[in-house]
């Protein structure tokens, strides 16, 4: 079995190989960073994971940032064990609240805005998210299927996932729900309308989400792409409802899943240019919004994030929609080309959705998209949120640990393109 250090070392050697000494070495010293720069051991054994240049742990980040490891898990103890204290911590929080998409290490008083309607001090913000509760799931069902173990699988865990589904079907009818989100004096997309709880939505048999991976506010309460992530989440829970021999939380979630997908189906898919596409986000009233988002669950990642339950073909038209001028966060420079998001300014396109673009698609699309972020690092090492795409020195946040990861993922997939001579 190998050491931590033996298994980055080696990984690194395969990318090396595979596409040059720069990247490379940009791969050894974000995952050597990763580990080193964004987890703390707390006292009871779990893990809490930063974001890289903001001091709380997303849920969805910090299943994110530990991607390109997940491979390495059967061969390395080490990493097993460090995931195992992620998701510890993941469900902890789950336990906790959740509504909230971001956490603080310990009842620390800390908030992105002191003004938020929700004021638990354990608490960074409450933006309700659907992938907070999906990522987690599909976490520990890795890591699970990876080890054998299921040292995680405890009674919490167990009464966590059936919060989660519990929690998935009671927004499938939002305004039962008691969850509002309000931040005085904020723009619309940090803040819900409606004293908080969100535009109007009809009965679709998908559930609801207030905000977007981006944590920016959604415009029409039926995120798609995160709709078919819980899908594919809820079929993951029914897998592990096995380790408890629980039958009643296998059935709920499969039935749930099916629930999700068939909404999916027949409210989620439009018509575009001849073909049939997924929306971004609708309301089930007639609202569509046609376009995607760099952050995941996006449109793009769903054979990545939701392999099981994704229309290939409806996904290949959607992919090429998402990936042209018609999808209005795609955007040309002079360098590059790629989605970006609203939450960036204007024309910026994100490292993660390059690496999302390689990874779904073919061997050449993943060398030419590798070669592509690590050439618009803007000599840094690192890389970045967004960037513009005519001029990589104009990026947003000089650390984030998602787009290192994302990187790396994509640059050991390329190794894995790359036959052994």
């Amino acid at each position: 079995m190998a050491t931590v250090d033996e298994t980055i070392s080696a990984a690194a050697a395969r990318v090396r190989t595979a596409a040059g000494d720069r990247i490379a070495d940009m791969v050894e010293a974000a995952l050597h960073r990763t580990l080193r720069d964004t987890i703390t051991i707390g006292d009871d054994g779990s893990a809490f994971v930063i974001t890289g240049d903001i001091p709380a742990m997303w849920l969805r980040d910090s299943t994110t940032q530990l991607t390109p490891y997940l491979r390495f898990l059967a061969d390395c103890p080490p990493l097993a064990s460090l995931v195992t204290a992620v998701v510890r911590r993941q469900f902890a929080c789950l336990a906790h609240d959740p509504y909230a998409n971001a956490f603080n290490n310990g009842p620390t008083g800390a908030h992105y805005e002191p003004g938020d309607l929700c004021d638990d001090p354990h608490v960074w913000e409450q933006k309700y998210e659907i992938d907070s509760l999906s990522y987690p799931v599909t976490l520990a069902h890795k890591l699970w299927r990876a080890t054998g173990s299921t040292e995680v699988f405890d009674a919490r865990t167990h009464r966590v996932l059936h919060r989660v589904v519990a929690q998935l079907r009671l927004e499938q009818r939002h305004d039962e729900s008691s969850y509002r989100f309000e931040r005085p004096g904020a723009i619309p997309t940090e803040t819900l309308a409606r004293g908080g709880r969100g535009t109007p939505v009809a009965d679709t048999g998908m559930t609801w989400s207030g905000f977007r991976p981006s944590d920016d506010a959604c415009t029409y309460g039926y995120n798609i792409p995160a709709n078919l992530f819980a899908a594919q989440a809820l079929l993951a829970i029914a897998e592990i409802a096995d380790v408890y021999d629980d039958t009643t939380l296998a059935s709920e979630a499969l039935g749930l899943s099916r629930e999700l997908v068939n909404g999916v189906e027949t409210h989620g898919v439009v018509e575009h240019e001849g073909k049939r596409i997924y929306a971004y986000e609708v309301d089930g009233l007639g609202g569509v919004l046609c376009m995607d988002d760099a952050n995941t669950p996006s449109l793009l990642s769903l054979p990545l994030l939701a392999p099981d339950v994704v229309d290939t073909e409806i996904w290949q038209a959607t992919r090429g929609f998402v990936l042209s001028d018609a999808n209005p966060y795609y955007f040309r420079g002079s360098i590059a080309s790629g989605v970006g998001s609203p939450h960036t300014k204007p024309g910026r396109v994100w490292p993660i959705a390059l690496a999302v673009e390689g990874l779904t698609g073919t061997p050449a699309d993943r060398r030419r998209l590798l070669q592509l972020i690590a050439g618009t690092d803007a000599g840094t090492g690192h890389v970045h949120e967004s960037f513009d795409p005519s001029d990589p020195a104009a990026f947003s946040r000089p650390w984030f640990s998602w787009a290192d990861s994302m990187f790396c993922e994509l640059a050991l997939a390329v190794a894995d393109d790359h036959p052994v001579r």
